[in-house]
């Protein structure tokens, strides 16, 4: 209850603090959009192979996981606030990078995956510092709230990210970067603008027993583990974004803009899901809806490595979006619902390993597998892992397939 005697807001959008850190999500999100496209397209036309394409997502990812016992202790120890703006300055600089290394009229990719191992540095700081501000920005009972709004608003960036960034690239890669590296610049002025924030701090010896506290959590708690493992898998299997400069260039034979469509499209299912999620919520068979979702996901991305037709292509990725949309707000949820704050950095920094490992790894391991075969056979064998997983781990994790409500762990606070 408020000072008034009336109940806190389950609106976030009445906590000035979070619609600040909100547009800094959104100016962020653009960004990295833009630069997604920028360097998928910009890297596949200089070397067409799809290894190169696998180690953009590689490049980025192991920065993530060298780092995930210290990536957390930092967002539990210091202001996550600053955290955010010393990483998005250095986000600043490696777009600026980019812009260098296009005007030099590169013959070489190098240069580009040791950016990108920096941006991945960054990244590995922003993001659990950045997962754990938010319920510090939020009553309690606005947090679901907040993470449909974080959800769909990064969907609704990468919607209309990616058609920005191909027209951009379209005019110039120098038009490209320097967008993003303005947005950035926009994202550090919000996250200054937030103020000073609460935040749990409990005065620890740094031990590995402190260090490791995230992933003693998560396996203290047989339905959080499901839920993000089974998202891990389920992306690092199913996952086909790293392919796509593939798929517009060579299979569906479409431009840079035709590529920033096929980007959008799981972002058009996602949105429509996130808005569907943010009124009404998932309010019963949790559990069976999430593996249901999953399998969905697997089958559509199994159609689209089939299709040699757009308006298809673009249905299934659209598919793909609205299914995983499920997964990812389930896994959100438990997560800041159950956890504590005084371990949320740490538990958030691991959790961001696995979306690394799901989407960046995943991306890896798409373009290893393409460049061994095919990008179709690493497509739909990918969908084919997916439908595995689920049913798997529907067997493996039956507290999480039972589970009725996404509702806080018992005693937490």
């Amino acid at each position: 209850m408020t000072a008034t005697g009336a109940a806190p807001s389950t609106n976030a959008f009445h906590s000035p603090a979070y619609v600040k850190y909100l547009a800094a999500l959104v100016c962020h999100s653009f960004a990295t959009q833009i630069v997604v496209i920028a360097v998928g397209w910009q890297v596949y036309d200089i070397t067409r192979d799809p290894w190169d394409l696998g180690l953009i997502g590689l490049s980025q990812f192991l920065p993530a996981l060298c780092l995930v016992l210290v990536t957390g202790l930092v967002a539990d120890r210091f202001n996550r606030r600053l955290i955010l703006a010393l990483c998005l300055v250095v986000e600043v600089l490696c777009a600026g990078a980019f812009v260098l290394f296009t005007l030099s009229h590169p013959t070489s990719v190098t240069p580009v995956f040791a950016i990108l191992a920096v941006l991945g540095l960054s990244r590995a700081f922003f993001s659990p510092a950045a997962d754990a501000l938010a319920p510090n920005l939020l009553p309690r009972e606005a947090i679901p709230h907040g993470i449909s709004l974080n959800s769909m608003t990064w969907q609704l960036t990468t919607i209309t990210g990616p058609v920005l960034g191909g027209l951009l690239y379209g005019i110039s890669g120098v038009a490209a970067y320097g967008a993003a590296a303005v947005l950035v610049g926009l994202a550090v002025l919000c996250v200054l603008w937030i103020g000073k924030t609460q935040q749990a701090n409990r005065v620890e010896e740094t031990t590995i027993h402190t260090l490791l506290a995230g992933f003693r959590f998560i396996k203290s708690e047989p339905i959080v583990l499901g839920a993000i493992s089974l998202d891990l898998f389920a992306v690092l299997l199913g996952g086909a974004t790293a392919l796509l400069p593939i798929y517009a260039r060579d299979i569906l034979q479409v431009d840079e803009l035709g590529l920033g469509l096929l980007r959008s499209a799981p972002g058009v299912g996602a949105v429509l899901m996130a808005l569907w999620l943010s009124k009404f919520g998932i309010r019963d068979h949790a559990g069976k809806i999430l593996f249901l979702c999953v399998a969905a996901f697997g089958f559509f991305t199994i159609v689209f490595g089939l299709s040699t037709w757009l308006p298809l292509s673009i249905f299934a990725l659209v598919m793909m979006g609205t299914f995983d949309m499920v997964s990812v707000y389930v896994r959100e949820t438990l997560m800041q619902l159950w956890t504590p704050d005084d371990v949320r950095g740490r538990v958030n920094a691991v959790n961001r390993v696995f979306i690394g490992a799901s989407n960046e790894l995943g991306e890896f391991r798409a373009g290893g597998v393409a460049a061994l075969l095919t990008a179709k056979a690493a497509v739909v064998m990918g969908g084919a892992g997916t439908m595995a997983v689920a049913a798997l781990w529907s067997w493996m994790f039956t507290g999480l397939r039972t589970a009725r409500k996404l509702e806080g762990r018992p005693g937490a606070p």
